[in-house]
């Protein structure tokens, strides 16, 4: 009886990992469809493009942590009824994510031409954003369809709701730090674009925690996602201010990104992990 349940769980097991790398495999042919006018196997294998490599990597993360939300739910039941909720939904975040980065780059990065950035200038700068818009929007899509996969609507509005909220998080980086983001990534500066992909990605787990906690009503998720998006918001100075004095004692984090010849890479990896690690923290104590 025992081999016969272990059996009938791997043969479970196969059929959803099968279910799961065809997902991948939709996501990335969809990937091909939106940018139709790049020749991925050219930019990656010919120009040894590591912008572009950055940002197709970016998309299939976020791509892989928005399938991840479709196994971490309850379990409806029947084997068929997983597997055509997993379908189902599993298209509406492909959708959802090529929509969210379309949003992001026309907003977030709307000073930039990515094409030219990414495919002509090779700025992995802004490949690594980009790597972090389709990250950061692959946790949001996660967190908005693990706590409500009943309704398309809800999904909907919660996913628009933390569109708007991401926004914010330009507006303060941008406020907060002494230099222009978008102009120093237009330089090809590698270590700003690690130091904002940083924020970006923290913010949308912020996003995504305050999503998946559980709340009674609309209004209890509105609070939620209010009071994660306020402690993101004031992660990110406090972060930043935390790297300065502790991680990077005797230095100033400004100069090392912006004010020496060669950028330094490994402060600005630093203010990443300071903005990410806060976040991850934030998560942790809010249960």
């Amino acid at each position: 009886m025992n081999m016969l349940a272990t059996l009938d769980s791997i043969i479970t097991s196969v059929i959803y990992l099968l279910a799961s790398f065809a997902l991948f495999f939709i996501g990335r042919l969809v990937y091909k469809l939106v940018n139709r006018g790049i020749n991925v196997d050219h930019e990656l294998v010919e120009k040894d493009n590591l912008a572009f490599a950055m940002a197709n990597t970016g998309y299939y993360v976020g791509l892989l942590i928005a399938i991840w939300s479709l196994y971490a739910g309850d379990d409806i039941g029947h084997i068929v009824d997983n597997l055509i909720s997993i379908f189902t939904y599993g298209l509406f975040s492909i959708v959802l994510l090529n929509l969210s980065i379309f949003i992001s780059d026309k907003l977030v990065l709307r000073s930039f031409d990515l094409r030219k950035e990414i495919i002509q200038d090779q700025n992995v700068g802004t490949g690594i954003i980009e790597a972090a818009i389709c990250i950061a929007n692959g946790l949001i899509i996660h967190g908005v369809l693990v706590e409500n996969p009943d309704g398309f609507v809800e999904v909907l509005v919660l996913w628009i709701a933390a569109q708007i909220v991401m926004l914010l998080v330009d507006l303060v980086y941008n406020k907060m730090t002494s230099y222009d983001i978008h102009e120093e990534i237009k330089k090809n500066n590698v270590a700003a674009g690690i130091g904002y992909a940083g924020a970006i990605i923290a913010l949308a787990n912020l996003v995504r925690h305050g999503v998946e906690m559980h709340a009674e009503s609309w209004i209890g998720v509105a609070q939620n996602l209010g009071v994660e998006t306020g402690l993101g918001l004031l992660l990110l100075p406090a972060a930043r201010f935390m790297t300065d004095k502790i991680l990077l004692p005797g230095r100033s984090l400004t100069d090392e990104i912006v004010n020496q010849e060669t950028p330094n890479i490994g402060a600005a990896v630093i203010e990443a992990f300071g903005y990410i690690g806060g976040s991850v923290l934030i998560c942790l104590s809010f249960g």
